[in-house]
């Protein structure tokens, strides 16, 4: 590393006003807030939904995990390029034994048809129940995550809003998806399974949290994705048509659609509007694409790049890695945040992966001032999120229950998310953030006991 040029203290002058749209101030936040209540209230109502981006999908998840659960549960979890298969065998004393294995879903079938995609899963998991030596004249009774936009209408029945994290299947949107993956395991005769409920990831970190502690009322997750669902009470959730004799159901708020009429226009970067114009669902997810994993590393090459055109970084010149769609994947930035202050072990890695031989000092601290500003905006819009709900509730204790890689992998997400909801929260709500165990492996295998418990 070429050290000669500047000391650090100087260096971030050079791109703060870059960066400084990435820099969101309280009052910014508040305005969010308010915007994302309106929403969320809409999305709830019978009258107003139909016109709320944010749709507040009632999961039909009534009851919470009691620690009675008992006997063995088979969990799918399919959010992403790969998906889970698991037996999961609950026993005494929240004891549970788990068997899981990592499948691929190839390319083409991400982008093929809906029948070819279900018999694929359907493969997979006659293979995993052979593999494991699992009861095939026993019926087994699995949970389904499924960590796409879902219109549920019961716990087995959710129908497709709309692809994301790079799925483009074109004929499964608006079909119920349980059905399709029930018809694909009928088809195959040498397996029994009854798909007993359907949720997506953050139903299954709420329950997996739930599991361990009563009090979780919130699951979040930050990864590929970001979504939060959350307790509230039935006679809020008016599209609600399940069991109105119990208090409450777990309501998906998919609040990555949040801005998608244009409310997030005025923080929106250009490199915000650059991603989602090159991206599979233009105008869609805008808040996801500000937030998630999916895009957080893109935002930062992007910004790299504007700045090597301005000849501000890197003497100007452009490596073909840095110059390739994709290429700065987001666990680089966990990277490069995890070097102590004025070390640079990580990041001379990363930059060396990009073609980047020999950055200056400034260089350095200027890719981990990018890296900062952008993962700092994320945590303080996931607040955002959180702290309308936990305000919206008005609980005076909640745990939030959390999975996701950005949230697991990055040395500051937590702390910065929590101080930021404890700014933006009314000061009488206690809340904490619990990293789930497997939420939407565990948390399914949970909805399916819970199910087949009552």
């Amino acid at each position: 590393m070429n050290s000669a040029d500047s000391s650090s203290s100087a260096v971030n002058v050079t791109i703060t006003d870059e960066c400084m749209d990435f820099k969101l101030t309280n009052e910014q936040l508040l305005k969010l807030m308010d915007f994302l209540d309106e929403d969320v209230r809409n999305g709830l109502g019978i009258e107003t939904n139909p016109s709320s981006v944010v749709k507040c999908f009632s999961t039909y998840v009534q009851d919470l995990p009691n620690g009675t659960e008992r006997g063995t549960f088979l969990a799918l979890d399919l959010g992403g390029t790969n998906f889970r298969v698991l037996s999961i065998t609950f026993g005494e004393n929240r004891h549970c034994h788990m068997d899981s294995k990592i499948f691929k879903v190839p390319s083409h079938i991400q982008t093929g048809s809906g029948n070819d995609l279900f018999n694929h899963i359907a493969k997979c998991l006659a293979e995993f129940i052979k593999k494991y030596k699992l009861d095939t004249e026993t019926v087994l009774p699995l949970g389904f995550t499924f960590s796409f936009p879902l219109q549920q209408t019961g716990l087995t029945n959710g129908y497709l809003i709309s692809w994301t994290k790079g799925f483009a299947c074109a004929d499964v949107i608006g079909r119920d998806v349980v059905l399709m993956l029930k018809k694909a395991i009928w088809a195959r005769k040498d397996i029994k399974i009854d798909v007993v409920g359907i949720l997506n990831d953050t139903t299954g970190t709420l329950m997996s949290c739930a599991w361990k502690n009563p009090n979780t009322k919130i699951g979040l997750i930050v990864g590929t994705g970001c979504n939060a669902c959350y307790v509230e009470k039935v006679e809020n959730a008016e599209l609600f048509t399940g069991d109105h004799t119990k208090p409450h159901v777990i309501v998906n708020s998919e609040w990555g659609a949040f801005g998608d009429d244009g409310k997030l226009d005025a923080i929106r970067t250009i490199y915000d509007r650059e991603i989602d114009e090159a991206s599979l669902n233009p105008g869609k997810q805008r808040f996801e694409k500000m937030i998630s994993g999916m895009y957080m590393g893109e935002i930062v090459r992007l910004v790299i790049i504007d700045l090597v055109n301005q000849g501000k970084l890197f003497e100007g010149r452009l490596s073909e890695e840095m110059n390739t769609k994709g290429a700065f994947d987001t666990t680089f930035i966990s990277d490069i945040e995890n070097d102590p202050r004025g070390d640079y072990t990580n990041m001379l890695l990363v930059l060396n992966k990009m073609g980047i031989n020999d950055p200056s000092l400034v260089d350095c601290v200027n890719v981990r001032y990018i890296c900062e500003c952008v993962s700092t905006r994320s945590a303080h819009l996931v607040s955002v999120g959180l702290a309308v709900l936990l305000n919206k509730m008005d609980e005076t204790s909640v745990t939030i229950g959390v999975d996701g890689s950005v949230y697991r992998l990055h040395p500051c997400f937590h702390k910065l998310v929590v101080e930021k909801t404890r700014e933006l929260t009314r000061s009488y709500i206690n809340f904490e953030l619990m990293l789930s165990e497997d939420g939407s492996g565990r948390g399914a295998a949970l909805v399916a006991a819970v199910a087949s418990r009552n």
